[in-house]
């Protein structure tokens, strides 16, 4: 068969700009090499639709210790009773859980999407709006933080059926205790979705959600710097609250219900190839080398937070306690569009973003968001982080100055040299 080239020089191009550039994305990471290799291998030929041993399909017998293995090891990194590792994404994650848990027109309350929140968690353009009734609870503004008395004030007027709690643009850590005595209160269930700071928890460097919310989701991407996918958890399983049983009469549990919802709800036949890529990251995740990993992303983002803070830039909350933060660039008089746009020409790579009580369209923005995932990979400590923010500095105060901006990309380019990117790639 004919080697397609067009496709594979345009993968060469994608390493060669992984390389050069400076990966700011928060929910971006790069994956060792063998979570790559094991993403490309013959399992994706394999049809398994089910669970290990469970499946609809003959000649499951490999792939079902692959995905038990990762099941496992997940279950130790966070030492919890139940884990599905099927789900294609954080996203898929989320609808199964809202799908085993409600039903169409239930209401949900989550973090106001224009406030850090994510859109599955009730954005009207969202699945999670369209089927459900959403209600939102925001930060408060003179301090950016989780707004908990409005959370509990809409809990109390609406009544939801789930609470979600997680964030996709929020750099402080959660009150879980305080997120479970209110959903106590009106009856509710707790979903916490970690996608983003999932690595830290991990590693006890930040609140631990399993002790107060009910299900646990997140990307097997971001910082578990794993291939990209979903998966959810829960930290002991529970007799579901609806009063359903299976065919023999018992009472059947919450896990039997997420699985269900995962397949056959909403997705068919599982990846069993990123499954084996996910089991390779779970495994990198119970070493040392990780903890020391995941202690040094954390200390980047607050050395990267102080560097941006002197010299005179909004972080939302005015600081971080995990890998990302939002900053507010109206007193720099800079759009968060043109600033995501002028950056990538200095191959600087980071999003555009609403800030909380933003007066622009989230097609402009008066923000953009900044995480440490990927440039920590890549070997940079606190030191490096000075850099790359005098970088961001030079192209953001000469952003109408196409000379200084090439400058700044080849300058770039100089510096990530002594960061190489899977060098056995050649």
């Amino acid at each position: 068969m004919q080697r397609d080239s067009l496709v594979f020089d345009l993968i060469q191009k994608e390493l060669q700009r992984q390389r050069q550039g400076i990966e700011l994305i928060a929910s971006e990471n790069f994956t060792s090499l063998q979570v790559m290799q094991a993403m490309g291998n013959v399992m994706t030929n394999k049809y398994a639709e089910g669970y290990p041993g469970r499946r609809y399909y003959g000649g499951c017998e490999i792939v079902d210790q692959t995905e038990q293995l990762a099941i496992d090891r997940i279950k130790e990194v966070f030492n919890c009773q139940y884990a599905n590792v099927q789900p294609h994404s954080g996203a898929q994650a989320n609808a199964s859980v809202l799908l085993a848990t409600l039903q169409p027109g239930d209401k949900i309350l989550g973090l106001d999407l224009s406030m850090g929140g994510h859109l599955t968690h009730g954005s009207p353009v969202n699945f999670s709006g369209k089927l459900y009734e959403p209600h939102f609870y925001g930060v408060k503004k003179e301090t950016g933080l989780v707004d908990y008395e409005q959370m509990e004030e809409v809990a109390r007027r609406e009544r939801p059926k789930m609470i979600i709690c997680g964030a996709s643009a929020y750099s402080r850590d959660w009150d879980y205790k305080r997120i479970r005595q209110i959903a106590d209160e009106v009856g509710a269930l707790v979903m916490a979705d970690i996608a983003h700071p999932a690595g830290l928890i991990a590693k006890g460097l930040l609140a631990s959600p399993f002790d107060h919310c009910h299900f646990v989701t997140s990307t097997t991407h971001k910082t578990l710097r794993g291939p990209r996918g979903g998966i959810i958890l829960m930290g002991k399983d529970f007799e579901n609250p609806f009063g359903l049983k299976d065919p023999k009469g018992n009472i059947r549990m919450m896990s039997n219900l997420l699985d269900m919802a995962v397949f056959p709800g909403i997705q068919g036949g599982p990846l069993e190839h990123v499954i084996a890529a996910k089991a390779v990251a779970f495994g990198e995740l119970l070493s040392e080398d990780y903890t020391q990993y995941a202690k040094q992303v954390k200390s980047n983002a607050q050395a990267m937070a102080k560097a941006l803070v002197a010299k005179d830039y909004h972080i939302i909350s005015n600081g971080t306690d995990n890998h990302l933060m939002l900053i507010d660039l109206r007193n720099k008089n800079i759009t968060g569009k043109k600033a995501q746009e002028t950056l990538d020409r200095a191959h600087i790579t980071l999003n555009k973003n609403a800030v909380p009580f933003d007066d622009k369209s989230p097609f402009v923005t008066s923000g953009i968001r900044v995480g440490v995932p990927a440039i920590t990979t890549r070997g940079m400590n606190e030191e490096h982080m000075q850099t790359v923010v005098n970088f961001i500095d030079k192209v953001l105060m000469n952003i109408d100055d196409a000379a200084v901006v090439s400058s700044v990309a080849k300058d770039v380019h100089s510096f990530m040299e002594q960061f190489p990117l899977y060098p056995e790639l050649g």
